[in-house]
């Protein structure tokens, strides 16, 4: 059985800041090690995680993810379309719960036998986590090196292998929204890429705009290719739990998050999780076309959704909607100057710009370059750590 505590710290030691994850009971001693005494997000489900800590990572710290390996399955679309053409590295913990030849309940039989054949399908390099201590040193220090040549790597956790560390009293706090516009007049409806285009207008050296996949993405690499982009090419939905990583580890940029209707009904879980930890310098714009407008504009169900009272709601401190681009630009600028976590709803017509291209830039090369502006060395982390007022 590892010593869960001095494991925590040789994950410190090789420069481990950050951690994210979902509870398992195979792994409740490590994640009550991560809670107590590291930087620890917990997430609504394991995608969300993996986006988290990819998102830290790109902020400049090496990041931990925890979870269930039944969640492993949920984790598939953001390790396999997120992390693998990003090059994003994250060092994961996965429980095996039905292992074959030990009891479990009959939900893990099938997970139990497949979840190291999943791993190897999606190019995840993992072993087994020892549970002799000075094994798994060893053990970890070889997962390091896959970390560092911008490879993730999984640990497969076996029942017991930790031993027990009791989780501290938790201190939970209550966010409120303090500003809430519903919408009052009528819709002007511009297109994405007019919306895109004063958003992008808006930007300067602080600001870091993310956009999620599909065309909007491939829109604002037409409007304007620059260093603090970033072109989300898949891992549908989980571009705001990106953005959350980065606004907590990049407290000192802007960090702009614009997403769709198909793309947040796909994780909403993600708006309790960014409205709970709250960072203020980030901004969320939905665009809302009513429709999946990238595989062939097919209607999602946003016309029944009142975004701006469940962002209110999760504790967005600002949730607006606004009826035009004056607004969207009015709206943009207060909260440059004034902070604090920002929803912005904007309704957009379905048109979209004819024979739009994709971006000519690699996944990997838009990773690196936006780490450079970020001024984050492929060598090390940047000194700036994760500053989430709570």
């Amino acid at each position: 059985m590892i010593n869960t505590r001095m494991f925590g710290k040789e994950l410190k030691k090789l420069g481990f800041g950050f951690f994210s994850g979902v509870p398992c009971s195979f792994l409740k001693s490590l994640i009550n090690y991560a809670i107590n005494e590291c930087d620890y997000v917990a997430a609504a489900n394991e995608g969300d995680v993996v986006a988290i800590a990819s998102g830290a990572y790109l902020g400049g710290k090496k990041s931990v993810v925890l979870m269930q390996n039944s969640g492993l399955t949920n984790a598939v679309s953001p390790l396999t379309s997120l992390n693998y053409p990003f090059r994003i590295p994250l060092l994961g913990f996965v429980s095996l719960r039905g292992e074959p030849g030990i009891p479990d309940e009959p939900q893990h039989e099938l997970m139990g036998r497949i979840t190291t054949k999943l791993l190897d399908l999606m190019q995840v390099p993992w072993d087994y986590l020892p549970g002799n201590m000075e094994e798994a040193m060893r053990k970890l220090v070889q997962a390091n090196q896959h970390i560092e040549q911008n490879r993730p790597f999984f640990f497969v956790v076996k029942k017991g292998t930790f031993d027990e560390v009791a989780l501290q009293k938790q201190q939970t706090f209550i966010q409120l929204n303090r500003i809430k516009v519903q919408g009052k007049a009528e819709n002007q409806l511009p297109t994405r890429h007019e919306a895109l285009t004063v958003i992008n207008s808006l930007k300067d050296r602080q600001t870091v705009q993310l956009a999620t996949t599909g065309k909007t993405g491939r829109e604002l690499y037409e409007i304007e290719d620059a260093h603090n982009n970033l072109y989300m090419v898949g891992s549908m939905g989980c571009i705001s739990s990106f953005g959350l990583g980065l606004s907590l580890t990049q407290n000192n940029k802007d960090i702009v998050v614009i997403d769709g209707d198909g793309s947040l009904l796909m994780r909403m879980g993600s708006l309790a999780t960014n409205g709970y930890y709250n960072p203020p310098n980030m901004i969320h714009i939905l665009l809302d076309n009513n429709a999946h407008d990238s595989t062939g504009g097919q209607s999602t169900v946003s016309h029944n959704i009142h975004f701006v009272d469940i962002a209110a709601s999760c504790g967005y401190t600002k949730s607006l909607h606004v009826h035009n681009l004056k607004e969207l630009e009015a709206s943009f600028k207060e909260w440059k100057e004034t902070k604090g976590l920002t929803f912005l709803y904007l309704r957009i017509s379905k048109h979209s710009k004819e024979k739009l291209g994709r971006p000519k830039i690699k996944p990997h090369e838009v990773k690196e370059r936006l780490r450079f502006f970020l001024n984050i060395h492929p060598s090390g982390n940047e000194e700036e750590g994760y500053l989430c007022e709570k």
